[in-house]
């Protein structure tokens, strides 16, 4: 795989508008004695969104794991707003930190009602007054959820079953979505949905954006910025409408 050495940090910096939010310095993560990650750098602006691909196994699940809290992190150091949030646990990012993270996987309870699935999200609120206005302020922004507050959410399209697990995270009001294969096992007719409902949190929000996605072609046509992860280190990185140009991506990631 004939890729260039990756970037430095000034030039990923660069790519940020107007500078970054969420960053990444020198991480060494992974699960148990296996590192994953080799020394990865990650910048991102404020209501910006990044899409990292690459081939199977280069570690791009890892990288959100990492922020999120799920990995062993042996070196490095992630910084939210300027804040050192590397050591902090899963439920210590959601609630102190404003970091979501949405499933790769179908992760809504079937036999629950979709207000049910809503509640869960809101499990670290203890004044249920406060869960309450919570998830009904989510169903107020979500009118085709609301219509089935009281249906199972196994009744639910494959497209509306996304859109629970999204505003499931939305319930703590996060400033960063850490999303993992948003379109996995959906049918062609709901990506653009879900890519829709993920556009209008980043430009009416303000939501902060890191995706993995798969489908590297709409992955990249929906971000501001790109990155290429190869074996657990950044290969490449740019304007993502630029790196959809890029022969090199093409012809390794987009069938070109």
């Amino acid at each position: 795989m004939s890729i260039d050495p990756g970037p430095d940090q000034a030039s990923l910096k660069a790519l940020c508008s107007p500078s970054p939010f969420l960053s990444i310095g020198d991480l060494h993560a992974g699960y148990g004695r296996t590192e994953i990650l080799h020394g990865l750098d990650l910048f991102v602006g404020k209501g910006q969104s990044l899409c990292i691909i690459g081939p199977n196994g280069a570690g791009k699940s890892t990288v959100l794991h990492s922020i999120f809290g799920f990995t062993r992190i042996t070196q490095g150091r992630i910084e939210k707003g300027g804040d050192d949030i590397t050591t902090l646990s899963p439920n210590q990012k959601l609630q102190r930190a404003g970091v979501a993270y949405i499933l790769q996987d179908n992760s809504v309870f079937p036999d629950m009602t979709v207000e049910e699935n809503l509640f869960m999200g809101a499990y670290l609120l203890r004044d249920k007054h406060q869960a309450r206005d919570a998830v009904e302020r989510v169903l107020e922004k979500y009118p085709r959820l609301a219509q089935r507050h009281h249906q199972k959410a196994g009744a639910l399209s494959g497209g509306e079953r996304r859109l629970l697990e999204i505003s499931r995270a939305l319930i703590m009001e996060p400033e960063v979505l850490l999303v993992d294969e948003p379109t996995i096992g959906l049918e062609p007719r709901f990506i653009d949905q879900v890519f829709g409902i993920l556009g209008e949190l980043q430009r009416k929000e303000g939501k902060t954006i890191i995706m993995v996605e798969q489908n590297a072609k709409k992955g990249m046509e929906f971000a501001d910025i790109g990155y290429v992860l190869v074996a657990g280190e950044l290969a490449m990185a740019g304007i993502a409408n630029d790196l959809l140009q890029s022969t090199e991506v093409g012809r390794l990631f987009l069938g070109g």
